[in-house]
């Protein structure tokens, strides 16, 4: 998507129908150039999401002396093991990303180095001490912004003190920062949470040679625990494709009538199938064929055709599995046949907006009734096709800017979307890749 294509109009689609191929998963691109850079000899990666938020953090990376360069389809890194890195001469930019700038503070904090971070004006806006203060216990020195934004500058140790943290929410972000600060640590680095967050972080550093182990407790809460002081060695990354980005148009396709599509290679790691599960409970004609390992994740190619969903209560415990889906999920929930009742979603609130008030407040725009409390969201569908025939304007986040577009093509009039520039930063080519399979969205000037 270019620059000047702010705004985008979604009519109506009569079906689509085809193959299409999702991007890179973003949470692995991240995690890949990190942890590339950090390894002793040269990793090559393929697959990589080349959007904002991705190439944010390569260069981020090489601003810290990593070696990282593209050729053909695949990135090269050659590492330079832990503590071959080396401060930045500027600030670190990390755009419109939580997950960059969350991560690399962890990294910092575990590091014989200091940055500074700084973002975009919605960046700018999101809480950091969440992952600050356990950084500040592992012996990291913070400045930061007053109310806990940034810009925050984490100065690091070269063997940061071992911690054993128990965040308050299953968070992979959290979770993160703080297994890469131990990394360095003389002792085990422990992460317990209430419930199991995506793992790709403890997957690829297993993949890298260092000791990860996963455990889940007696009461269903989930640890993590990494023992400092290895090394991370070299090992080439095959990046699948990313599902939280086929979540746009595997809802696109079941409310879309008359609509049967493929989608190949999707990611199933099982902290992020939640939402395939959910739209398969609701009703939802999804197959699965082809289920294999690549690159040390599990894939699979995902048939969906247009279904008639009914609403069901999705369990709370389920949240940190599709937590980024649940702006899709609630435009589902519109065209499902009942309740569709959210719970345990408060972590949406502190996501590039404030995603149950926006997503609310749109679809409640667009005639669909809607009840939202602090950590829920409870979307009544009908028969009937939504009103449309108004203007979102997604407050420069991409899940929401994609979300309104995937209604509109099935409202009964076009919705349109501003702020559109940051569907970029996970889904390059969003709008054009949409119309080739038979949505009708068009730039508006």
């Amino acid at each position: 998507m270019s620059a000047e294509r702010q705004s985008l109009l979604s009519s109506r689609a009569s079906g689509l129908s085809g193959q299409f191929d999702v991007p890179g998963d973003k949470s692995i691109s991240h995690r890949a150039l990190i942890l590339g850079s950090l390894a002793v000899g040269q990793t090559v990666v393929t697959g990589l999401l080349e959007g904002d938020d991705v190439l944010a953090t390569k260069q981020a990376m090489v601003d810290c002396g990593a070696d990282i360069t593209k050729k053909d389809d695949a990135y090269v890194i050659n590492g330079v093991g832990l503590g071959g890195l080396t401060n930045p001469s500027a600030p670190l930019d990390l755009g419109n990303s939580g997950t960059a700038v969350r991560l690399l503070m962890g990294l910092i904090a575990g590091q014989s180095m200091t940055a500074t971070f700084v973002g975009d004006a919605s960046l700018s806006k999101r809480p950091m001490r969440r992952i600050t203060d356990p950084l500040e216990e592992m012996g990291a020195q913070i400045e930061i912004a007053d109310g806990g934004t940034l810009p925050v500058t984490v100065t690091g140790l070269p063997t940061p003190l071992p911690l054993s943290y128990e965040p308050k929410v299953a968070s992979a972000q959290i979770k993160s920062a703080i297994l890469l600060a131990g990394l360095c640590a003389r002792g085990q680095t422990i992460v317990t949470e209430p419930h199991i967050s995506r793992d790709h972080t403890e997957a690829m550093l297993r993949h890298f040679g260092m000791d990860v182990t996963q455990e889940m407790l007696a009461d269903g809460r989930h640890r993590a625990t990494l023992t400092g002081g290895g090394t991370l060695t070299a090992k080439d990354i095959a990046v699948p494709r990313d599902p939280s980005s086929a979540a746009f148009v595997m809802v696109a396709a079941l409310i879309t009538e008359g609509s049967d599509i493929t989608l190949p290679a999707i990611g199933m790691n099982p902290q992020r199938t939640g939402l395939i599960i959910t739209l398969q409970e609701m009703g939802g004609d999804i197959t699965l064929s082809n289920e294999r390992i690549e690159g040390g994740e599990a894939v699979a190619d995902i048939r969906i055709k247009s279904s008639q969903l009914t609403g069901i209560e999705v369990p709370a415990e389920r949240a940190a599995s599709m937590i980024d889906e649940y702006p899709i999920l609630s435009v589902a929930a519109s065209r499902a046949t009942g309740r569709t009742i959210m719970t345990g979603v408060e972590e949406l609130r502190v996501k590039e907006t404030d995603r149950i008030a926006v997503m609310a407040a749109g679809l409640q725009e667009c005639g669909v009734i809607v009840e939202e409390g602090d950590d829920y969201m409870i979307v009544t569908g009908t028969d009937e096709a939504p009103a449309g025939g108004v203007t979102i304007n997604s407050q420069h986040d991409h899940r929401i800017g994609m979300s309104f577009l995937v209604l509109g093509m099935v409202s009964k009039a076009p919705i349109q979307v501003d702020d559109v520039a940051t569907i970029n930063t996970s889904f390059p080519g969003f709008a054009d890749k949409m119309n080739q399979v038979g949505a009708q969205i068009q730039s508006v000037s």
